[in-house]
């Protein structure tokens, strides 16, 4: 048993220089080649680690993804080997082109069971290959084989890779061998229980300095950089900076509005929305269904990922204009359109707005907005206020002659409903597209999260989950094949100390794709529900009862304010709104028809 009891010695090591580096909170998936670590975990979790226990790999992924993105501090994924370790790469890629650490670790045979026929031995090294910011492999004979430096050092190379200087955070893998015999007796826990070195450690200076520091990118001046004195736009994308980094973006575009007088044009999760010190633009998305000569600018400064708005591409691809791009520590090229310098292609920053704007010149912040400017922002501010009045016309309820649900209204009035302050995740598809659209800027301040790097479903509930658990309470509106595609998810309740509230829109299958030009005419020529919308036979509230998740259905608008009274106050709860996908896709057609026609008589 010496072998098993040095397999727990070294994850011990391991995890507790992981903790010295600042690791706090951890997910397990069940395994045997794993046990080591999985008794290390125990052990250590009296000793501040934060412990949460999955089956499921690919729910346990996209919890941790959660809890990353809202703490901005990776989260350690541990599972066994084999086809455990695929499961985790959904979340990787979304970790990857979300810029969210991760530290996914996997326990893994000696390399003399390679290639031979062992059970359970899989070339796991490779799965996450494509998606990890830095892959670390110990001993090919095991953990065990490894000197304590050496384990302390793999285990600080690992943590460090979470957020690499000068690479936006992501995903890492730490691949671990261990040889047999796996698991330390009785006598072995206990000492290891009893061991007073095991207390944890502070996290070092050196990573204190990097929370504190930004990006760390040094900003190089743009050729030719931005006219204060003259008119453009801010566009401002879904933010994926670290939580730390947000005071100072948002200060940083608080002076530059101040300098330039800019509007600025504000993606549903560029967390921007509801600060009322800003002067922002929201309904850009249907301001340019019929865009004017008047909101034409020569100058466009972009932060971040462009948004999903089509409309707002094309106008952006259109513009004969100089366009600088400025992202919170992101290298890589944000720039689908290629509309660099007229077409010259990608050309960015990666310092992060905070840092960009430290390095311009003192002479470029005198003075104020130039009267053209404000003129031309006024401009863009009546066009908001007109198209945002004709909105609540169009999208008013309150006579309740309307039954059943209409997903625009839902997303122009939940803002309103829900608590300020009160954390909200979107599912991608059609919740994400009109909350960008409809959603109303009256709404108070929330944080806002969306997971648009991948822009998949695979884990929707299983992340609300982990920014409930990060920040104690959140809202999940999600569409029915999303939260179906995530159903392990409801398996967190029983761990949860946040509380979390879904409100389903249970549409019948994939409503998205009511809004892409998919179906024929005639109709018969394509089966499109089979094909497209597959919608599934299925009792949702039954499903979540049988995981003890109570639930309501919310029949009409009218009755939400009182059931989400209810459903807050719930560890977790789920509200089921049932709307008609294809009359809320005409909706859309029409509504988007007729602002255009509004614009152009106004």
């Amino acid at each position: 048993m010496e072998l098993a009891r040095r397999n727990l010695e070294a994850a011990l090591l391991l995890l507790k220089a992981l903790m010295g580096q600042g690791l706090s909170q951890a997910v397990l998936c069940p395994g045997s080649r794993s046990g080591a670590l999985a008794l290390a975990l125990g052990v250590l979790e009296p000793r501040g680690l934060e412990l949460y226990t999955a089956i499921d790999e690919r729910s346990a992924a996209f919890f941790a993804l959660g809890l990353a993105r809202a703490t901005g501090k990776a989260v350690a994924v541990v599972t066994t080997s084999g086809t455990a370790v695929a499961n985790l790469l959904p979340a990787a890629v979304e970790a990857d082109y979300g810029a969210i650490p991760l530290l996914l670790i996997s326990a893994d045979r000696p390399n003399r069971l390679k290639g031979c026929g062992a059970n359970q031995t899989v070339n796991q090294e490779s799965f996450l290959a494509a998606s990890v910011r830095w892959f670390g492999q110990g001993d090919g004979t095991g953990l065990a084989a490894m000197t304590d430096a050496a384990i302390a050092a793999l285990a600080r190379q690992a943590w460090s890779a979470t957020l690499p200087p000068g690479l936006a955070p992501g995903p890492v893998h730490l691949n671990l061998p261990f040889g047999e015999p796996l698991h330390a007796d009785g006598p072995a826990l206990l000492e290891a229980i009893a061991d007073g070195s095991l207390e944890p450690t502070p996290p070092s200076l050196a990573e204190l300095a990097l929370g504190a520091a930004g990006s760390g990118i040094r900003a190089t001046p743009f050729s030719p950089a931005p006219d204060p004195g003259q008119p453009g736009v801010v566009v401002a994308g879904p933010w994926r900076g670290l939580p730390q980094h947000w005071p100072g973006y948002v200060e940083a575009l608080l002076r530059w509005q101040r300098r330039t007088g800019w509007p600025v044009l504000a993606d549903g999760l560029s967390g921007l929305r509801g600060l009322a010190d800003l002067d922002l633009i929201s309904s850009y998305d249907l301001l340019l269904e019929a865009p004017e000569p008047k909101l034409r600018s020569a100058q466009v400064l972009r932060l971040g990922p462009v948004p999903a708005s089509r409309r707002l591409q094309r106008w952006l691809a259109d513009q004969n204009a100089h366009q600088w791009l400025v992202s919170e520590g992101e290298p890589r090229c944000l720039d689908p359109l290629g509309s660099g310098w007229h077409g010259s292609g990608c050309q960015q920053s990666a310092a992060g707005l905070a840092g960009w704007s430290a390095s311009l010149p003192p002479s470029f912040w005198a003075g104020g907005p130039s009267a053209e400017a404000l003129r031309f922002g006024s401009r863009w501010r009546q066009r908001e206020l007109q198209l945002q009045l004709w909105l609540d016309q169009q999208l008013a309820s309150g006579d309740g002659a309307e039954i059943g649900v209409n997903e625009l209204c839902l997303a122009r009035q939940l803002g309103l409903l829900l608590p300020a302050g009160l954390p909200l995740v979107l599912a991608n598809s059609s919740p994400v597209r009109d909350w960008e659209s409809f959603a109303n800027p009256a709404a108070p301040w929330r944080a806002v999260y969306g997971f648009r790097g991948a822009s998949g479903i695979d884990g929707t509930l299983s992340i609300a989950c982990g920014v409930a658990e990060a920040h104690g309470q959140a809202v999940l509106l999600t569409g029915d094949l999303a939260l179906l595609h995530d159903s392990h998810g409801w398996l967190w309740q029983r761990q949860l100390k946040g509380r979390l509230t879904v409100i389903l829109i249970n549409n019948g299958g994939g409503g998205i794709f009511e809004q892409l030009p998919i179906r024929t005419t005639p109709e018969q020529a394509l089966d499109f529900e089979r094909l497209f919308a597959m919608p599934q036979q299925l009792d949702h509230l039954a499903l979540a009862a049988a995981h003890g998740v109570p639930g309501r259905r919310v029949e009409q608008l009218a009755d939400l304010p009182s059931q989400l009274d209810w459903a807050l106050n719930q560890p977790l709860a789920l509200l089921e709104l049932v709307s008609d996908r294809r009359a809320d896709a005409l909706r859309r057609q029409t509504l988007r028809r007729m602002a255009a026609q509004a614009l152009m008589q106004s």
